[in-house]
C-alpha cells in the first residue's frame, strides 16, 4: 500500500582503505536499490542524524524513508530490530480537531483523540478569523493556536499508545482551504475576496520541524489537496474514503458542517458547490444548539395524534441543549404533530402549555427546566425555527441545483453518501419530511462518518490515495452559487415544509390547516 513513511532493512558493505565511500553516499547508494537504482535524496536538516546513525549502528540497520511525490526521502536510520513506524490522520476542523495514531506497516489503530480549536478565541467562524488574520500578528496568531492543539493531540496520542511523541513519523492533514492557510502560516487574505483565489490549492509536502510540530523532526506533513477557497481537502478526503470516484453509476456525496459541501458524479466526471446550509444545524445560529455530545438532545419523538414528546440524549445526560440531529427531528415532529404550519411558523392553539413567550418571541419548551441540566427549560424559538427554515432550504437548492447542471434526477442516483456528524447521526426520513433531502428509498441514504479523517488515514497509509487526491483536484469541476440565479429562485420555493411543490415529497403529509 505504500504508507506515507517505510521502514527498509539495511546491510551495507564496510567502509575499507579500498572503499573511502562517504558515509551517507554509501547508504543512499544502499536504499537506491530498494527504489530502482533511484537515490533517496537526504534534507540538509536530517543530514548529520542521518549519517551519525548509520555509523553508530555499524552500517546495518533500518533507513527511513519518506514516499513523496517528488521521490524518496532518507530522513533517519535506526537500528533493527526497530519499533513499528506510527504516523497522525488529522481532521482540521474549524471548531473541532479529530485524530488518529495509526501504525503505518499494518494500518492498526492505536489511539483516538480530539480537541477544540484554540483558534476559537480568534472568531468562532472562518470569516471573522481571516480578517483577524490581516492585522499584525494576527496570522502568526491564528498559525501558533491550531499548531499548539495539534502538539497538545500528538502528545495525547503518544501518551495513550505508550509512546513517545518524538516517535511519530508522518501526518497527514484535511481540512478546509482556510484551515489549510492557517495551519501552513500562508496568507488568507484572497481567500474572501473575488475571484476567491487560494495562494495554493495543491502544497507540496513539508518536514514537521518546519512547523513547530513537535513530532519528529524528519516527519512529512502531507496536506490533501483541495480545488478553491470554497472546495477544500476535506470534501477531497470525502471524496476519496467515499469512493465515489471510482464507481460507475453516479453517486452524491453531502458533507454538512460549517457549509454544505456536495459532489456529484463518477468515475468519468465529478461536479461540486457549496454553500451555506450548516451553522444552523451544528449550533452556530440556535440559540439552544450545540455540537453532539454528553447532554445534548440527540433524538426526539412527538406522536402526531396525541402531541406526546419524548427524548433522548447522548450518554444518557440532563439535557443542556440540542444538536443537529435532535433539531431535525424536533422540527419534522412539530410539523407532523401540526405545531407548526407549511411556512415553519408556530401555531400555538396546538397545545398553549408547550409554549411560552420570550424576549425574542413565542418559544416551544422542549424540555422543563426541572428536567434540564442547569435549572433552565430547553427552548427552541420561533427565531430558531425561521434559521431552520433557511438551512433547509439552501440544502434542497443546492442539492437540486446541482443535480440540473447535470441533468440528472435524483432517482438515478445509485447512492447519496452523508459525511461527518449530520450523516451519523440525523434521520434520513425525518430530513425528508423537512424537504432538506429528496424523498427517496432510505436504502439511498448511506452515512460515512467522518469522511475528512477517514480520508487523511487513507491518505496516510496508501500511495494510491496520495495519487486520487491530485488527481481528482483536476478532474472535479466547480460550480459557483453566488453568481447562480437558479439556486436563488429555487431557494424561495423551497422555505415551507416539505416544499411549495409537493408532488417532490409523495411520502410526506401535505398539512396546512387544523
Amino acid at each position: 500500500m505504500q504508507p506515507l513513511v517505510e521502514l527498509y532493512a539495511i546491510e551495507a558493505q564496510l567502509p575499507s582503505l579500498k572503499d573511502n565511500t562517504g558515509d551517507l553516499d554509501r547508504l543512499r547508494r544502499a536504499v537506491a536499490e530498494r527504489f530502482g537504482g533511484r537515490e533517496p535524496v537526504v534534507p540538509f536538516g536530517c543530514l548529520p542524524r542521518v549519517a551519525g546513525n548509520f555509523r553508530r549502528a555499524g552500517f546495518v540497520g533500518g533507513a527511513v524513508v519518506n514516499n513523496l511525490p517528488s521521490g524518496p526521502e532518507l530522513v533517519d536510520f535506526v537500528v533493527m530490530p526497530a519499533k513499528p513506524l506510527v504516523g497522525i490522520a488529522l481532521d482540521l476542523g474549524t471548531t473541532h480537531l479529530e485524530a488518529v495514531l495509526v501504525e503505518l506497516a499494518s494500518g492498526r489503530r492505536l489511539a483516538e483523540a480530539d480537541c477544540e480549536n484554540g483558534q476559537l478565541e480568534f472568531g468562532a467562524d472562518i470569516l471573522s478569523r481571516i480578517h483577524y488574520a490581516a492585522q499584525p500578528g494576527g496570522l502568526a496568531a491564528l498559525h501558533s493556536a491550531v499548531i499548539s492543539c495539534v502538539n497538545e493531540l500528538a502528545a495525547d496520542l503518544a501518551d495513550r499508545a505508550g509512546t513517545a511523541v518524538e516517535e511519530i513519523r508522518a501526518l497527514s492533514v484535511s481540512g478546509n482551504t482556510a484551515m489549510v492557510h492557517f495551519f501552513l502560516k500562508f496568507d488568507p487574505y484572497h481567500l474572501i475576496r473575488e475571484p476567491y483565489i487560494p495562494l495554493v490549492n495543491v502544497p507540496d509536502p513539508c518536514r514537521a520541524l518546519e512547523l513547530g510540530l513537535a513530532i519528529d523532526p524528519g516527519a512529512p506533513v502531507w496536506v490533501v489537496p483541495g480545488v478553491g477557497s470554497y472546495f477544500g481537502g476535506d470534501l477531497v478526503s470525502g471524496v476519496v474514503a467515499s469512493g465515489l470516484a471510482r464507481g460507475d453509476k453516479v453517486s452524491m456525496l453531502i458533507d454538512v458542517g460549517t457549509n454544505a459541501e456536495v459532489i456529484v458524479g463518477n468515475r468519468e466526471w465529478l461536479i461540486a458547490c457549496a454553500g451555506a446550509a450548516g451553522p444552523a444545524l451544528e449550533g452556530g445560529v440556535v440559540r439552544m444548539g450545540m455540537r453532539a455530545g454528553p447532554g445534548a438532545v440527540a433524538r426526539v419523538e412527538i406522536d402526531p395524534a396525541s402531541g406526546g414528546l419524548t427524548y433522548q440524549t447522548i450518554g444518557g445526560a440532563r439535557p443542556k441543549g440540542i444538536c443537529g440531529s435532535g433539531i431535525i427531528d424536533l422540527v419534522a415532529g412539530l410539523y407532523l404533530g401540526r405545531f407548526i404550519d407549511i411556512r415553519g411558523k408556530f401555531r400555538p392553539g396546538r397545545n398553549p402549555a408547550r409554549f411560552v413567550e420570550t424576549a425574542e418571541g413565542l418559544a416551544f419548551v422542549l424540555v422543563d427546566a426541572a428536567e434540564s441540566a442547569d435549572g433552565k427549560p430547553v427552548l427552541f424559538g420561533q427565531v430558531d425555527l425561521d434559521a431552520v427554515m433557511r438551512s433547509k432550504a439552501a440544502m434542497y437548492s443546492i442539492l437540486t441545483t446541482l443535480v440540473n447542471q447535470v441533468g440528472i434526477g435524483f432517482d438515478e442516483l445509485e447512492r447519496i453518501y452523508v459525511a461527518g456528524a449530520f450523516g451519523r447521526h440525523i434521520s434520513p426520513r425525518q430530513a425528508i419530511t423537512l424537504g432538506m433531502l429528496p424523498d427517496l428509498p432510505l436504502a439511498v441514504f448511506k452515512p460515512i462518518g467522518n469522511s475528512s479523517l477517514a480520508g487523511a488515514e487513507m491518505v496516510l497509509l496508501d500511495g494510491a490515495a496520495r495519487r486520487e487526491c491530485r488527481e481528482l483536484v483536476r478532474k472535479i469541476t466547480y460550480l459557483e452559487l453566488n453568481v447562480n440565479q437558479e439556486f436563488m429562485t429555487r431557494f424561495s420555493g423551497c422555505r415551507f415544509i416539505p416544499h411549495t411543490d409537493a408532488t417532490l415529497f409523495p411520502s410526506v403529509p401535505f398539512l396546512n390547516g387544523d
